[in-house]
C-alpha cells in the first residue's frame, strides 16, 4: 500500500510509516491505529468503513500499532481504535474508540 492510496483499506498496514511520512501527506486522511485481533477494533469496524466510504477523495490508513511500533507512539496512541483526522500532514481532531457511525460522522465534520 502507497501511503497515498484513497479509500478505505480493511487491511492493517505492517509497513513502518514515519511521523515525518505522514507529516508530507497532501488532502485528507485518517489514520486509524489498532490491531487484527483488537476486540474494540473489530466492533468499531463496521461504523468506520460506513463513514469513510462516503468521502470520495479521502485517504484511509490503517496502521497496525502495538509494542516496537513507534508511529502509534509519536501520535500518543494509547487505546484502539484510535482515529486520526488530518489535513495536509496535520492532526485536525481524533476519536477513541468509536461506539457508532454517528460518532465518526461528528469526527469526519471537524474536516468541514
Amino acid at each position: 500500500m502507497k501511503i497515498s492510496d484513497i479509500g478505505f483499506n480493511s487491511e492493517y498496514v505492517e509497513e513502518t510509516f514515519t511521523f515525518e511520512q505522514i507529516g508530507e501527506l497532501l488532502g485528507d486522511a485518517v489514520l486509524e491505529f489498532g490491531a487484527p485481533w483488537c476486540g474494540h477494533c473489530q466492533a468499531a469496524s463496521s461504523a468506520i468503513k460506513e463513514v469513510v466510504t462516503e468521502h470520495a477523495g479521502l485517504s484511509h490508513i490503517k496502521i497496525y500499532d502495538g509494542k516496537g511500533k513507534p508511529l502509534g507512539r509519536a501520535f500518543k496512541v494509547k487505546l484502539w481504535p484510535t482515529l486520526i483526522l488530518l489535513r495536509d500532514g496535520n492532526e485536525v481532531a481524533r476519536l477513541v474508540r468509536p461506539l457508532s457511525s454517528d460518532e465518526v460522522r461528528q469526527l469526519m465534520s471537524k474536516l468541514n
